[in-house]
């Protein structure tokens, strides 16, 4: 299964196109003069290209391999998570985006000053800071391995090409770079991931018989409406759970949020989470087509039990088995699984120097210049660079404690998800309820989530699941994820009772159980330490999509729940109201006598003094 010329030029040339897009961008325009550009592409990016960046951002090399292994042993049950998607990307359109955009931040975590204070801000970008940092190493380090184990490919000249490669380009054209490459890079993997269903589907009969043969075999799933949360996989765990997963990514997380930002206009930030639908449609049903016909060709042509790769190497021994004849063909995937990890990475790499910058260097150097801020934002994002280096080479030391890495970036997405909620749909959660209500997600979920992986490893000799498939061994944890965007948890080997029975929480609840601990313990320490008042509370931080939801409830109860905040579009006259806002930009009312705020470019800075602001509302 050796390489050929051609295979190797085709890898080397879309390394050559990555690094050709960043140093383009280095050159053209304004150079990455200021911080706007080289961190938000001068809030001037159209709605596709930032859908397409979107998709690309998670999804890594990892789900290229982990999606169709997923398929391939369990049948299409989780192909219901398009399901989720619709939501996943609507409620971000028109509850989360609004807010963001309008305050015209370049940080998420700017939001939690905003709303909070700077403690809450600083917790909220620390978290981040440690979620990306374990998993970027991980994408890194994971498809090499496989791609090492299958075709001989040398481990450490993948890791050092793709994070050098990656690197430059980042630090060189920023965020402008990073999304046109992204743009590139899914385009490869859709071919890379079409030309192994073309050919594999080709080499056993053709797509019918694919079907045919998985439904005989029983890998075409039907609808289960077991309610039961701790089913590994079920329509509403997929539905309903998935959801929750897809809020803590395309609702809150940073890479996610500053492609938003760099839309040069709010209707285009929400086009784009449109326009990302039918992508992540496309992507997933390639994913899963790809794994049955793997299913299908594997009955074809079985190889000797000796021979039978582990899961994380079942795609490319799959890859390299359908494509060897055809020169060119392996190459291209190798490509598309390269370009899985290079979209990923940069996106890693620019939102933490992003929030690094933003959120821990800026407030404490207030009169930064803007050439200097730009010059430190590039060597944080060369710093990252070579930091996930070092990340990748902790990764190969870890062995089984990866698995446990690689949960981690699930674990945290579901608790920021939550202080986000808590600040945006309940203006009485005061800072201390934010702070203690985030350090009890994490403990949860660090709970559940490490303790679920202990339970799993610990009964590794039981018998099949539920859904009559036997588990990955540990070692295999390409499979374990079977998405970026999921937390692996394996299935239950036996029915535990007591608090045990937490460990085998199905994975895709992780975020929904965990968001939920942050806003419940949240409201209990703001109610008890006393919640905060109306007139501290900026209206521009809280969802405009909250006057909606309390719209039937009698007025005296909607201003009970908001804790007397007033909502400007709901209690006042409506011609009023359009007139108070006329002529605004986003309809935002000057500001008001006892507060001051200025715009520098990122963000605002506001000081003490009643919040008077029109809150605008959008509608599903």
């Amino acid at each position: 299964m050796e390489f050929t010329v051609i295979d190797y030029s085709i890898f080397a040339l879309l390394l050559v196109l990555s690094s050709a897009i960043g140093l383009f961008y280095a050159l053209s325009g304004d150079r990455q003069r200021t911080v706007q550009e080289f961190l938000l592409a001068n809030r001037n990016m159209g709605f596709l290209p930032v859908a397409l960046s979107l998709l690309a951002t998670f999804q890594s090399a990892v789900a290229i391999l982990g999606v169709p292994a997923e398929i391939y042993r369990f049948g299409t049950e989780y192909w219901f998570l398009g399901c989720s998607y619709f939501l996943g990307l609507l409620i971000p359109a028109h509850v989360f985006i609004p807010v963001f955009y309008r305050l015209r931040i370049t940080s998420t975590y700017e939001y939690l000053e905003l709303r909070f204070n700077k403690t809450v801000r600083v917790f909220g970008t620390i978290t981040f800071i440690f979620q990306m940092v374990i998993y970027m190493g991980v994408v890194l380090y994971a498809p090499a391995l496989a791609l090492n184990a299958v075709t001989g490919f040398d481990l450490w000249s993948a890791v050092l090409t793709m994070g050098l490669v990656c690197t430059l380009y980042t630090t060189l054209g920023g965020l402008k770079a990073v999304i046109w490459t992204d743009v590139f890079q899914t385009l490869v993997m859709f071919a890379g991931q079409l030309a192994v269903i073309v050919v594999g589907a080709q080499r056993v009969g053709g797509m019918a018989r694919v079907w045919r043969l998985a439904e005989r075999h029983g890998k075409i799933a039907s609808i289960d409406l077991n309610p039961d949360p701790f089913e590994r996989h079920t329509f509403w765990t997929l539905a309903v759970g998935g959801v929750f997963m897809m809020l803590s990514l395309y609702g809150v997380n940073q890479a996610q949020v500053q492609r938003y930002l760099s839309a040069r206009s709010e209707r285009e930030a929400k086009l784009s989470c449109y326009a990302v639908f039918p992508c992540q449609q496309i992507v997933l049903c390639l994913s899963c087509l790809t794994g049955l016909v793997m299913f299908v060709y594997d009955r074809e042509h079985p190889l000797a039990p000796a021979q039978r790769p582990g899961s994380d190497q079942l795609v490319l021994y799959f890859v390299m088995d359908v494509l060897q004849d055809l020169p060119g063909l392996p190459g291209l995937f190798v490509a598309c699984l390269f370009s899985g990890s290079l979209s990923t990475i940069s996106s890693a790499f620019n939102s933490l120097a992003t929030v690094t910058m933003e959120d821990l260097v800026r407030p404490h150097c207030p009169g930064l210049s803007e050439s200097r801020a730009t010059l430190l934002s590039k060597l944080l994002a060369l710093g990252y660079g070579l930091l996930c280096l070092g990340m990748a080479y902790v990764s190969s030391m870890l062995g089984p404690v990866l698995q446990a890495a690689i949960s981690i970036f699930g674990m945290v997405g579901g608790p920021l998800l939550g202080l986000f909620c808590l600040g945006m749909f309940f203006p009485c959660a005061n800072p201390m309820g934010a702070i203690v209500g985030l350090l009890a997600g994490l403990a949860m979920a660090f709970w559940v989530g490490i303790g679920g992986i202990l339970h799993s490893m610990g009964g590794a000799g039981g018998a099949p699941p539920s859904n009559g498939t036997a588990l990955p061994a540990a070692g295999n944890f390409t499979t374990l994820l079977a998405s970026t965007l999921l937390a692996p948890t394996l299935a239950p080997q036996s029915r535990p009772t007591g608090l045990q029975k937490f460990y085998s929480l199905s994975y895709l609840w992780y975020s929904a159980h965990n968001s939920t601990t942050v806003i419940l313990v949240g409201l209990l320490v703001s109610l008890l330490t006393g919640p905060t008042p109306a007139a501290v509370v900026d209206p521009r931080t809280i969802s405009p999509v909250l006057p909606r939801l309390l719209c039937c409830l009698p007025r005296r109860y909607r201003q009970r729940l908001c804790c007397g905040l007033s909502f400007p579009d709901q209690d006042a006259d409506p011609a009023e109201a359009a007139e108070k806002s006329s002529g605004v930009p986003n309809g935002l009312a000057p500001p008001g006598p006892g507060r001051r705020e200025e715009e520098e470019g990122q963000g605002y800075i506001r000081t003490a003094g009643v919040p008077a602001y029109t809150l605008q509302e959008t509608s599903f």
